[in-house]
């Protein structure tokens, strides 16, 4: 099996209603070397509190369990300068990007400059035959534990899901995304760019001899 190298950070967030800057959990693992080394899991209070039931019974996490619990901007200031500068990875990367840049924003904070890649356009790449792309169904294919919807543990699991598609891409660092034809999202303070599928690069003809 191929052994991707580099660091990387997989991020999760949980919201507790319909909108962006709902955050009341963000997961995060931290890559190096092609391994998970550690996860955290940390608690948000929203700004507004207002739980949507739909939300809580996802996630499980309701009012008076981030009654007491940081604000994103004391979260934040322990996690901004281990993320700036690194690669981000997230499992649909559209939503948990969106909460980051709408987060800082409604705070007044800069947003970090880093690349980002979306899992779930790895994991299509990767294993294009697999009936379903979502992280649970990617955790059972890979043997993968997972606590779903807990932040520590879906970040960890979008890290380890991150590095099984690489290898099976045949990269030997998430750096050579590019050739898969996956073109990596970009947030920074001046803008954001998606991430995005790309065509797949065309295979060679096979020589009979």
């Amino acid at each position: 099996m191929t052994v991707v190298s580099g660091h990387a950070v997989a991020i999760d967030f949980e919201t507790a209603n319909e909108t962006r800057t709902s955050a009341c959990s963000i997961g995060v693992a931290w890559i190096e070397d092609g391994r998970v080394t550690r996860t955290e899991e940390h608690l948000i209070r929203p700004r507004e509190l207002r739980f949507n039931s739909f939300n809580s019974a996802i996630h499980g996490i309701r009012e008076e369990d981030v009654a007491d619990a940081p604000e994103f901007p004391e979260v934040w200031a322990t996690l901004r300068e281990r993320v700036q500068g690194r690669l981000i990875l997230a499992h649909n990367a559209a939503f948990d990007i969106s909460v980051l840049r709408h987060t800082l924003t409604d705070y007044g904070l800069d947003w970090p400059a880093c690349d980002y890649l979306c899992t779930v356009v790895m994991a299509r790449r990767a294993w294009p035959t697999l009936t379903a792309h979502r992280l649970n169904h990617l955790a059972d294919f890979l043997g993968i534990a997972l606590d779903h919807h807990h932040a520590g543990s879906d970040a960890e699991a979008c890290g380890r899901i991150a590095l099984a598609a690489a290898a099976e891409m045949g990269l030997r660092g998430f750096g050579e995304i590019s050739r898969t034809g996956i073109n990596p999202g970009r947030i920074a303070p001046g803008g954001y760019s998606p991430c995005k599928g790309g065509k797949a690069p065309p295979r060679r003809p096979r020589v009979v001899v």
